[in-house]
């Protein structure tokens, strides 16, 4: 059984109190929190002097060793190869930096693929790189009355020999729902057409597995699977090779390092090392990917039961509507509500005042709130994870009864 008492002894942040009574964070969608072993493992780096890449004297060389550990451990997560794996400062500026590059190979004629269940760092990139390459942008649309799915249908519908990518979430962050990657991937391939994987708000909730899918690109970031603000990114070893990186003449002119431009944030790579080690220390197994795998069982079995709890709890208040799956299949455990008649912005900072942290507004899914009919004032975002317990759902459950009109 998972052991959520153990896991929380783990997160400083969640021993805070607010007017002395222990926060909430069902923020995770906008950030989860970090493990003593991040944490130290930050300031570990930083105390023993960091140093730049490439030099003979010991603080270059042990940064050194952080980068290798950092692919090794990424490729772990991700199930993929150490030399597969780029390093920048988020998901959104290594998707920026290398639609940039893709684009470049397109002309006009060509089209690429993108989807109103995605964030928009994962959408905006590919619009930009089509229009500066005179190509066309098709939309894939999600169905709102079927718990916000996005069937690869969809997909296959709008897809041609002119298709040169199809960008797709893993798991939407504004609903949650979950989208069946593989699928995509193989009616991208089916055309010619590269895969381009949002994972970020999906890792910390299953696993990752680059080769079950097939996808060309994923990226996410190290933040959202309890660890610090760096991007990760997985690209196929050819693809990396072969694309022209925008870049300066100094730098590397081999992947993976040629996609990492300026100094990395060296500190961070060994505190997502940590993160990586914190999730596998969760499991059982042989490997470190063995481990993760484990841990990933026993962390949506949990979040299942968290999930299962919300839902029922919501069914009793026909005030409090949700927009997704409903049900603990096919989805996070992420929930864009609505308490009827109220604005959301209020409910949030009444939930602030209880010492329960939700996010609002559109949270850069700006395609689904204009899908939903809620663009201007967005939704209330409660996104549980797996130090959150059940009687934080109840609690969470209680102050959206408490601010029904």
């Amino acid at each position: 059984m998972f052991d959520v008492s153990a896991v929380r002894s783990h997160f400083p942040a969640l021993r805070r109190t607010i007017a002395g009574v222990p926060a909430v964070y069902v923020d995770g969608p906008g950030g989860t929190q970090v493990p003593d072993v991040v944490i130290e493992a930050i300031a570990g780096h930083l105390g023993s002097g960091t140093a730049n890449l490439g030099g003979t004297f010991a603080t270059s060389v042990e940064t050194n060793e952080i980068v290798a550990s950092a692919r090794s451990a990424i490729s772990d997560l991700f199930n993929a190869a150490p030399a597969e794996i780029a390093f920048g400062q988020n998901m959104t500026s290594l998707t920026l930096a290398i639609s940039r590059a893709i684009g470049a190979r397109w002309a006009k004629g060509d089209n690429v693929v993108v989807t109103r269940l995605d964030h928009d760092a994962n959408i905006w990139p590919w619009v930009l790189a089509a229009r500066d390459a005179g190509a066309e942008v098709r939309w894939a649309d999600f169905d709102p009355e079927r718990g916000c799915a996005l069937h690869p249908d969809t997909i296959a519908d709008i897809v041609d020999d002119r298709t040169k990518l199809v960008a797709v979430t893993h798991a939407s962050n504004a609903v949650g729902t979950i989208v069946d990657v593989g699928a995509v991937t193989e009616i991208a391939h089916s055309v010619g057409a590269l895969s381009y994987v949002d994972a970020v708000h999906y890792t910390p909730h299953g696993p990752v597995d680059v080769k079950a899918s097939g996808c060309d690109f994923l990226v996410a970031s190290a933040y959202k699977f309890f660890g610090p603000h760096v991007g990760c990114m997985f690209g196929r070893e050819d693809l990396l090779e072969s694309i022209d990186a925008y870049k300066i003449r100094p730098a590397p002119d081999e992947p993976p390092e040629k996609w990492e431009t300026g100094t990395q944030s060296f500190e961070a790579l060994a505190g997502a090392v940590a993160a990586v080690d914190y999730i596998a220390s969760l499991g059982d197994g042989a490997s470190r990917r063995d481990r993760i795998e484990s841990a990933m069982e026993g962390i949506a079995a949990h979040e299942q039961r968290l999930i299962a709890r919300f839902l029922a709890g919501l069914a009793e208040m026909p005030g409090v509507r949700f927009y997704g799956v409903d049900g603990t299949q096919g989805r996070t455990p992420t929930f864009a509500v609505e308490v009827v008649g109220r604005d959301p912005a209020g409910v949030a900072a009444e939930l602030a005042e209880k010492g329960i942290f939700v996010w609002v507004g559109h949270y850069y899914a700006l395609e689904v709130m204009q899908r939903l009919g809620k663009a201007a004032g967005g939704l209330i975002r409660i996104g549980f994870v797996h130090y959150n317990t059940v009687d934080e759902v109840d609690r969470v459950l209680a102050a959206l009864e408490a601010a029904l009109p």
